[in-house]
């Protein structure tokens, strides 16, 4: 049996630091460029989608953000990977509403079924799913941007909701509307407009994919997406184990391992046993291009929570080591993060005076702690007094 080459995690971490444009001379030229090699920026919390592009293109202002989101509308906020919101370049959105819309869609139809099933006053569940889904689309056809609760107050038909956990301290009611709009949003139909809030929250307004864009993206089919995404995920997080991407796709072995066979991936021994996947023009020396396999000079950097650095992988021992437990929360949210040389650290928080502080989660060198805090001025600097609403608080920040 021939010997598979092997990728050592020091070399998985230079490739992390300059393919992700993490390292000082590898920066991307702008939050688009950023978010496509990225293969999206997260974006469930807002202020994330603006702190990951901090974190990799210099000089970048938050109006620069607001113009690709909102103005230019190169960057476009969809539901994709995991159930998750990212922010996607224009071509990316094509890739991931081929690959994943037929199955996240019919994902929220289908619970949005058996809740319906459970709600007395519904008598024809799939009834009001198409009527609702119709007259949600006939409402933005004409070009408007309205919010959820708009477009509940305008359509009798997204009225419906059931209440959950009755009887518990938890119990609550949860509306059929926004999960029509999700569905919606999943297939390519709809897209998150105007944000009637500042830039760290969300108010999204709905309207038309098709007039917000200007056009109707070109979706490929689920294979063609999946092999899309794959190859994207590949070029900068890889090498990656077949659970990695899997995981990171929310998708399934069998769509994942088409993929891999038809991009012809090369397998590699990685450190600690596991096998990962480059692609065929990407085995160590292969790339003469800057973003190779040498050591990378170590360098500080802030990551915000849910940045696709920290989520990219399932198997995250070579950049996380021990500090799972402090960095991911119980559902598996990553926290805000303080790397060193390539690996998580620490993580940091923003102080009632807006200055960051960071937490280291093991001992610094003094080169480490001194560089990490010059990068916590600056984006101290950066944030000014804008407040900053943090969604998922990493367990080390609990604990302080």
């Amino acid at each position: 049996m021939p010997v598979r080459p092997r990728i050592t995690d020091a070399q998985r971490r230079s490739r992390l630091m300059r393919r992700m444009h993490l390292d000082a001379a590898s920066r991307a030229p702008s939050a688009v460029d950023a978010a496509r090699t990225m293969v999206g920026l997260h974006s469930t919390t807002p202020s994330t989608v603006y702190l990951s592009a901090w974190a990799r293109v210099d000089g970048l202002a938050r109006t620069d953000i607001d113009t690709a989101l909102y103005g230019d509308r190169t960057l476009v906020r969809h539901l994709a990977m995991r159930r998750t919101l990212f922010a996607f370049s224009r071509d990316l959105l094509a890739e991931s509403i081929g690959a994943l819309g037929p199955r996240i869609s019919a994902s929220e139809r289908t619970n949005m079924l058996r809740d319906l099933r459970r709600t007395p006053e519904v008598d024809d569940p799939e009834g009001w799913i198409e009527t609702a889904r119709d007259a949600v689309l006939a409402e933005l056809a004409g070009g408007e941007s309205l919010t959820s609760t708009e477009l509940r107050g305008r359509l009798p038909a997204l009225d419906g909701s059931i209440i959950f956990g009755e009887g518990k301290s938890w119990a609550g009611k949860s509306h059929f509307g926004p999960r029509v709009l999700n569905m919606l949003d999943a297939s390519g139909d709809i897209v998150r407009g105007p944000n009637r809030l500042d830039w760290h929250l969300s108010r999204p307004a709905w309207t038309s994919m098709k007039v917000w864009l200007g056009e109707t993206p070109d979706v490929p089919s689920v294979h063609d997406g999946h092999k899309a995404l794959i190859e994207r995920w590949l070029r900068t997080y890889g090498p990656g184990t077949e659970t990695d991407i899997v995981w990171w796709l929310g998708s399934t072995k069998t769509a994942v391992r088409a993929a891999l066979a038809d991009l012809g991936t090369v397998e590699v021994d990685l450190d600690g046993g596991g096998v990962g996947h480059v692609l065929p023009d990407d085995l160590p020396g292969d790339s003469d291009n800057g973003d190779g396999d040498d050591d990378c000079e170590p360098q500080a950097v802030l990551l915000p929570e849910l940045d696709p650095t920290t989520m990219g992988f399932k198997e995250r021992d070579f950049y996380l080591g021990d500090h799972g437990p402090a960095v991911f929360d119980s559902v598996g949210n990553g926290g805000q993060t303080a790397w060193w040389d390539g690996r998580i650290v620490g993580g940091w928080y923003r102080r009632d005076d807006n200055s960051i502080a960071i937490h280291p989660l093991e001992p610094l060198p003094v080169e480490a702690r001194r560089k990490l805090d010059a990068r916590a001025a600056e984006l101290a600097a950066w944030l000014g007094e804008a407040p900053m609403k943090i969604g998922y608080a990493a367990p080390y920040m609990r604990q302080r």
